[in-house]
This record gives structure tokens, sequence and C-alpha cells, in this order.
């Protein structure tokens, strides 16, 4: 017999009647019942109830058991009673009764049970994250990324990709986000850094002639924390294309995602057809370039009908450049109740207010109630409805001034009303490519940057340079699914000159190019193919398959908000020796 088990805690059914078996794991819960001791045995695949009755010669030892101890039993399979099976369980048939018992890990008090669904603060899951991990939901969700890895890789493969792996340390390069820097013990002064992702590795292997490269890659960003993002590190599919526009890289990535969500969706319905928006109409419709597409709701500008208008606040603003008003359409939404409820949100949000106007039936006709009505008169209000396509029982919602003033609250209600109206389809997985991206914008100071990623080509190439940079376009397009970024790619620019004008325009020097990219622009002039490919965020799209709301929920050993592992206990302080031998000193923090 195997020293530890003949079998696992999932694996035995009624077949195994008679059998004489051998079962190693944790004892997730201990009954007693008349003085007969039962306990649901769990490993990693499932639960086996077994029994100590006074009678046994292991009865001493089983009495002395407690959660969470890891243990080894010989007994022998037994059927339950037709009114006792549990046809919940796999093993929910059978029962073993334990003739023998050995303690292979005793446990201490626990810090947190195991058992049932109890709630423990975020910080005492992470620092006890292995006690965590044992969790019925924990176990699911790791064995869910697991598959889901899988799953991409063969879709990948049967694409005709192979995967290479690119280096871990590498230079310093602007990937949008700060970098993990790692000193140079060789090279006292100088670091290397982690990647915030393979990007110019994998363009190189497009210029080394490699044609479909894939990874399952992680990636090092110094960032904030939030709920559907890692501090530190995370994973992603990245992959990479030759010879391919656009297009090529959508009708390649989109196999791959839509057979992963469905057959790990849980049968919610995926969506099939993936629209192309562009970002200006995204942020437009939807205050937000990752819109949530389950929510039919569409804003839509309706200044026009405000310009000149008796409300006064509005009618002014418009006379501002580069201000509008954008409705909100809220169907089912007309009650005054609602409308105010709204209001206070907005002002939650830091804006004074959203004024709005309300549509109800009045016998002998339709009324539109709220203060903007009084305040523009019947024939505009009538002219709003129609443009929104509303009726009786319906509202607007209105915010006003600069766009990017407003923008994100504007979204964010959207998003408040479809879920509060049950607008929202809860069981849908629904995608949009969003496409269009702006190469720049301005900085806070006024300067102009890369608003995305800086090694995509530009659409109009040369050319398109030469004019405002602010009203270029990139080769840039992200993948939304239900509020989130889930791809974000390019087509990039493969050309040495564009490349230099490019980073011309951000404030880049070629010199200073040549210095940070040298590899890759010089690789560059020796016949660099066209080349785009994508990236997706394998711990995004796992959260979304568990229905989670924290990304930290689907992550084996994650940092807290604050970007520490109370597990392990880092970052921690170096010691004096190897700072000596990096030749490194600590300044103490700023008071």
């Amino acid at each position: 017999m195997h020293a530890y088990r003949t079998h696992t805690c999932a694996a035995l059914t009624s077949d195994n009647v008679g059998d004489t078996v051998r079962l190693s794991g944790w004892v997730h819960r201990i009954r007693d019942h008349g003085g007969i001791l039962f306990i649901d045995l769990r490993d990693h695949y499932g639960m086996t109830q077994v029994l100590c009755d006074p009678d046994s010669a292991a009865f001493a030892d089983v009495e002395k058991l407690r959660s969470e101890w890891c243990i080894r039993i010989d007994g022998e399979v037994k059927a339950r009673a037709p009114e006792l099976v549990n046809p919940k369980l796999p093993t929910g048939e059978i029962e073993v009764f334990v003739r023998s018992v050995e303690v292979l890990g005793a446990s201490k008090e626990l810090p947190l049970q195991v058992f049932g669904d109890q709630e423990y603060p975020e910080e005492t899951r992470l620092k006890y994250r292995y006690l965590d991990l044992r969790r019925e939901a924990m176990q699911a969700n790791m064995t869910l990324r697991s598959d889901v890895v899988r799953s991409i890789r063969q879709r990948m493969w049967d694409q005709k990709f192979r995967e290479y792996q690119t280096p871990i340390i590498t230079a310093s390069s602007p990937e949008g986000a700060r970098d993990f820097l790692v000193p140079s013990r060789l090279h006292p002064g100088k670091f290397y850094a982690l990647p915030q992702a393979p990007q110019q590795f994998k363009q190189l292997l497009m210029v080394s002639g490699f044609d479909k490269y894939f990874q399952i890659a992680p990636c090092f960003r110094d960032e904030d924390p939030r709920a559907d993002r890692s501090p530190t590190d995370f994973y992603q599919l990245d992959m990479e294309m030759s010879f391919v526009e656009q297009q090529d890289v959508f009708d390649t990535i989109q196999p791959v995602m839509q057979g992963v969500f469905e057959e790990f969706g849980g049968g919610r319905k995926v969506d099939s057809e993936w629209p192309l928006i562009s970002y200006k109409d995204a942020a437009l419709w939807y205050g937000t370039d990752k819109p949530d597409l389950r929510n039919p709701i569409k804003m839509q500008d309706v200044s026009e009908h405000f310009k000149g208008s008796g409300f006064a606040i509005f009618a002014k603003l418009l006379e501002q450049e580069g201000t509008q008003i954008r409705a909100i359409p809220a169907p089912t939404g007309g009650s005054r109740k609602f409308c105010d409820r709204m209001n206070a949100f907005a002002q939650k949000e830091g804006l004074p207010g959203m004024g709005y106007i309300f549509w109800r039936d009045q016998g002998n006709g339709m009324e539109a109630a709220g203060p903007l009505a009084k305040n523009i008169g019947a024939e505009r209000t009538e002219a709003i409805r129609q443009q929104l396509g509303l009726g009786v029982g319906d509202a607007a919602f209105f915010l006003g001034g600069k766009p990017e003033a407003f923008e994100r609250v504007a979204g964010k209600a959207r998003v408040v009303i479809g879920e509060e109206l049950g607008l929202t389809e809860t069981d849908r997985f629904a995608f949009a490519w969003i496409v269009d991206f702006p190469m720049y914008e301005k900085d806070d100071e006024g300067r102009i940057d890369f608003s995305h990623n800086p090694f995509s080509m530009p659409q109009g190439g040369m050319e398109a340079l030469s004019g405002d940079p602010l009203e270029v376009l990139g080769y840039q397009y992200d993948l939304a699914c239900n509020g989130y970024e889930l791809i974000s790619g390019a087509i990039r620019n493969h050309k040495p000159e564009i490349m230099f004008k490019a980073f011309e325009l951000a404030g880049y020097g070629e010199d200073e190019v040549r210095k940070r990219f040298g590899g890759m622009v010089n690789a560059f002039q020796y016949g660099a193919p066209p080349h785009g490919g994508c990236a997706a965020g394998i711990d995004r799209v796992v959260m979304l398959l568990a229905d989670e709301a924290n990304i930290r929920e689907v992550i084996l050993f994650p940092m807290n908000q604050r970007a520490e592992d109370l597990m392990m206990d880092a970052p921690s302080e170096p010691s004096n020796e190897q700072l000596r031998e990096l030749r490194l000193r600590v300044l103490p923090p700023e008071s």
C-alpha cells in the first residue's frame, strides 16, 4: 500500500464498498454524534466522510484530532444508509470506518477558520495566505486560473503561435508606469529594471523573423493599487505577429478570448459580435474608454437645446469654448425620488449636482417635470425627449462644462443608473474594441507627451506627425469587457525615421531615443517587418470569470493595498553588507 494514500478524498464511490483504503488530508470538520466521531477529511480534490466509534482501536487517537490537522487514515469503505446519502458530494454514497490514524502535521490554534464562510480582514487573510488558500472558494479560484492559462496556451498553439521566454532583468523603458529598479553589483551606480512588459523584446523577435510569438509573461510595475490592479506584478498573455494590420490582430485574438469565456463562463452569455468604437465616441457615449456594454444607456450631446435657453447656468457655460451639455437617458427612472437620489450621487462625487427632466402621465397626456423643463420650456424639452428616444416613466440627467471636468462622474452615473434601474444584464460578457486612440496628450504643465503606447504607428505615418500632435491618432486599441480593460495593443512603429519624429514631438531627441531604445532602433535599420500585437491581463480575465470584484481573490500570493507582503515580510531592509557590496546608501525618509 502507498505510504500516504490509495485514493484521493474525491475518488471513492459505491464501487469501493468493502475495500480497505488509505486516505490523507486535512481535518475539515469534526462532529460527535452520540459518541461516534465523524470527520470530514479534505484534500485538494474533495471531501470524504470518515468515522470512528468507541469500539475502534483508533478511537483514542481520533479523539485528539483538531481542525486543520494533516492526517493519514486507514479504513474500510462502507455504504451509507439510503436516507444518509449526500448527493452534493461525489463521495456522498459512502463513508470510511477508521481502523488506524497517523498525524502527519498537527496545527496550532487557527488565526482564521478554513471551514465555513466567515469573513476575515484582508490583512489577516494575506498574512496567513496558506490557510486562506485552503478555503473552498480560493481553491476553486486558483484551479480556475490554472485551467484558464492552460486553455489560453492551447488556443494559441492551435493558431500556430509558439511560446518564447523573454528576459526578466532588462533596461528601463517608459511603459506608462514606474519601473522596479535592480542595482547592479558588477556595474556600481547602474541599474537594471524588471520589465513592465516584454514590449521591446517581442518586437525584436519579429525583426528576428519568428512571425508569431506568445508568452504567459510576468510584468512588473510600481503602481498604486486598486481593486482591479496589482501594485507590483501581474501576468499577461503577450502576443505579437508580423505582416499584419489591426483587423488581423482582432481576428486572431477574438477566438482565443471568446473561447476561454465560453469554456469557463459558467453558462453566462458570451457576445460574439465585438463592435469597434472610437475612443472619442466611447468618451461621449459612456464617459470611459472601457465601457460596460451590458448597460444599454448611451449618453448624448444635447448642447444645441440649451444654447440661449432660459436655464442660465447651462446657457452661459455654452458661451465658453470647449464646453458642452450631455444627457444621460434613464429609461424607467421617471420619479422625483430617483432623480433626487441621482442628484445627491453627483454631489457626493464633487459636482454641484445633475439637472434632470422626467416624463409622467397626467391622464390627458404626457407632462415633462423637473426644474430644467420649467426653465427651458416645452418645445426644447420635447426636442430633448425625441432625441433621446424617451417616453412616459422615463428620465434624463444632464451635466455640463468641459468634458474632462465631468466625464468621469457622468460615466459613473451611467453605471449606477443602469444598475439601480435593472437595465444592466448581469449574466453576460459584453466586449468592444476601443480604437483610434490619440497618440499624444498635454500634461498638467501643458507639455506634449504620449497618451498611450509610445511604440505605436501613427495613423497616416510621417505625414500625420507634421500637423497638430493632439490631432494624431495611433493604431492603438483596447478590448473592454463589462467595464474593465482586458487587452491593450497596437500596430507598431517599425520605421526609425517615423519613430524619431514621434518621440521628438514628445520631447525626446534622437540621441535620447538611441540611448534608451538603442537595441530596438538599431534592429529596425536591418529590414524590420510591419508587425503588431496585444496583451491580455490574465489576472483580470480570471477575476471576471470567477465573478470577483477584487483582483487579489484570484492571485495566489498578492501584496496588500500598501504593496506589502505580510506573509514574507516584504519589502525588507537590506543588510549593511548587501549595501556595501552594491555601493549603495539608503537615505532616511523625509519627515
